[in-house]
């Protein structure tokens, strides 16, 4: 492919009417795993890194890892700080040479968030303009996790949910690229059951009213029904991390049921096969091919 950029991807899935797929990784073998599915597929591909997720792999290891794929693959592979919470570690991963950044301070009030979203605004633009800069209104939760209940200060529906207007100032007066509204999604995903359903007529109210593209944070849990319509709606990046993480860890422990096996090269295939038919699912889904 020769998309080269993020904002060409966007514009790339803005045209087909289809999602970018966003998926965190915090070691190779699910590294591995999202980028064979993406290449496979030939659709580009976003790769996540929550400050925990950056902190084990190291900021620069990941942004090295992400150049020698694009490179060696020759695709379009673009890297993410996602849900980093501090000006400092915002800086550091612009410094390194991430794509993009997320400042989430969605955990605080609109007028504190806007504030402290167009001061990030302001410091990644000085560093490079070209890094994209993501704001998130509304709480979700944190964790990307399997969940028992929805997390405490959550908002899932009705009035809790931003308002349009609310999303069309916070984008105003902050100037981010990308926006993630609260839209009925939440970090994590259910053990049991499907988790909550998304506000698809928000999601579509928003994309008229605002300039930049929509991401939807949370789709570990959300049914394929919500995905599809809420890309029709709009949506253009979708996050996937709990998935990832169950199918990561069911390859390790159907690997080591072998008692006797102590290379690690051994096992960890077995957990990037698992996250690359995640991805793989989930891009197919994303992008129109299901």
């Amino acid at each position: 492919m020769k998309i080269k950029t993020l904002r060409a991807a966007l514009e790339w899935a803005k045209e087909r009417e289809v999602a970018l797929g966003h998926f965190n990784t915090s070691d190779i073998a699910a590294f591995h795993g999202i980028t064979k599915a993406a290449k496979e597929l030939g659709v580009p591909v976003i790769i996540g890194t929550s400050e925990g997720e950056a902190e084990f792999i190291d900021l620069n290891v990941a942004v090295s890892m992400v150049l020698d794929a694009r490179k060696e693959l020759d695709h379009p592979i673009f890297l993410n700080a996602d849900h980093f919470r501090s000006l400092e570690k915002i800086k550091e991963a612009v410094v390194a040479g991430y794509d993009a950044v997320i400042f989430d301070v969605a955990s605080e009030g609109l007028e504190e968030n806007i504030n402290k979203t167009k001061e990030a605004v302001g410091l990644v633009k000085r560093i490079d303009k070209d890094v994209f800069v993501e704001g998130e209104l509304g709480y979700i939760g944190k964790s990307s996790k399997i969940l028992e209940e929805v997390p405490e200060g959550a908002v899932v529906s009705g009035d809790a949910l931003p308002t349009v207007e609310e999303v069309k100032r916070f984008v105003e007066e902050t100037g981010v690229d990308l926006v993630a509204p609260a839209v009925g999604n939440l970090h994590g995903m259910f053990k049991n059951t499907p988790n909550p359903e998304l506000d698809i007529e928000l999601i579509r109210s928003i994309g008229k009213s605002i300039g930049v593209p929509m991401v939807l944070h949370g789709g570990s849990g959300i049914s394929d029904e919500d995905f599809r319509s809420a890309i029709e709606a709009g949506i253009r990046i979708i996050h996937i991390n709990t998935e990832l993480r169950v199918a990561w860890r069911k390859g390790i422990e159907g690997a080591l049921e072998d008692k006797t096996q102590v290379a690690p090269y051994k096992v960890f295939p077995a957990s990037e096969e698992g996250v690359y038919e995640v991805v793989k699912d989930r891009l197919k889904l994303f992008n129109g091919m299901l």
